[in-house]
């Protein structure tokens, strides 16, 4: 069981990371580590395990003991009652896995216009404006919620998504019990990589706001503009010189990886049946990302849409690899009697 448990998320990253050395040597290009600024992967990776260890623990210690002198006794006791063998797996075996498969998706994502020709841009325009009758999905949204304050709300949404991941990530490898449960997100997450990699090759795009930069260029000066226009800088330095840099680009629209983690966060919160005002909280936040996302036009509305299958398909892909099977029927289960949430509010 096991095994099975972790068998698709170790497959994906062996995959994953081969791809990646394939295509980088087929194409003669170098592989980076696509987040140096934060340090390197060996230093970076145990800290992210030892954060998510400490902040598990520390605020049960603290609560149990009644001094200073009592705390190392309170803390013995915590990490023997919540770390057994079975939590140290999760978290070192599911974060070190959807870790390598991440890597590999940001080197595959920033080596993608040096491999394929030609983009779809025009394509994804075209079939927005037919769904929306002759319309830019997002002019309708600048004309109705104005091009100033909401610009400044999109890109808080937007740029939030970044932080949601590592906690959502957190909570799932130690806010429950269930190592199946923790699991099925993390790996889940890691389909929806490798699910939007492959999209971004099949239909490479750049989003309207590199295709159709006039549409957005009266809206606020936001956090998220500067990024567009770093990200913009970073393609081509890469493209210029793919040896020489050392960095990676990150721009591809279809489809919207934001949307498509979003869904999966929501979808399993729903079958695990987290806790009310988390599972509100959650759909709230996929509808304000699917705003931003046109909003700000890094994705077409056909992206979000790309996005939300990707996540459904992530979600059951997922349960039937870490044997929660029984979760994705119609009818959700029963919570846990110390559901994610109620639990870590102890």
């Amino acid at each position: 069981m096991r095994n099975r448990t972790y068998g698709l998320s170790v497959a994906m990253a062996v995959g994953m990371a081969l791809t990646a050395i394939l295509v980088a040597q087929i194409y003669d290009l170098p592989l980076h580590d696509p987040d140096s600024v934060a340090g390197p992967t060996y230093f970076r990776l145990p800290a992210i395990i030892a954060l998510c260890f400490l902040t598990d623990v520390v605020p049960r210690a603290v609560r149990r003991s009644s001094g200073a002198g009592s705390f190392v006794s309170a803390f013995v006791g915590v990490v023997r009652e919540r770390w057994n063998r079975e939590r140290v797996q999760l978290v070192t075996i599911g974060l070190g896995s959807w870790y390598v498969t991440y890597v590999a998706f940001r080197n595959l994502k920033s080596m993608l216009p040096l491999v394929r020709d030609g983009l779809w841009d025009s394509t994804f325009a075209d079939l927005d404006t037919a769904l929306m009758l002759g319309h830019d999905p997002a002019v309708l949204l600048h004309d109705l919620l104005g091009r100033g304050a909401a610009g400044h709300a999109m890109s808080f949404v937007y740029i939030a998504w970044l932080v949601f991941i590592p906690i959502s990530l957190a909570a799932a490898l130690v806010w429950t019990r269930d190592v199946r449960r923790g699991m099925w997100y993390i790996t889940a997450v890691g389909v929806d990589w490798v699910l939007g990699v492959t999209l971004y090759y099949l239909f490479p795009t750049v989003g309207p706001i590199y295709a159709e930069p006039w549409v957005y260029s009266g809206l606020a000066e936001t956090p998220n503009s500067r990024l567009a226009a770093l990200m913009l800088d970073e393609r081509a330095q890469v493209i210029a010189d793919p040896v020489g840099s050392d960095i990676v680009q990150n721009i591809a629209a279809f489809a919207s990886l934001h949307v498509a983690i979003t869904v999966t966060a929501v979808l399993i919160a729903e079958r695990v049946g987290l806790a009310p005002w988390m599972r509100r909280g959650l759909w709230a936040f996929l509808g304000l990302t699917v705003l931003a996302t046109i909003y700000l036009g890094w994705h077409y509305l056909m992206d979000a849409f790309g996005g939300f299958a990707v996540g459904a398909v992530a979600v059951y892909v997922g349960a039937i690899a870490t044997g929660n099977t029984a979760q994705v029927r119609l009818r959700r289960t029963v919570p846990e009697r110390e559901p994610v949430g109620s639990e870590a509010s102890r």
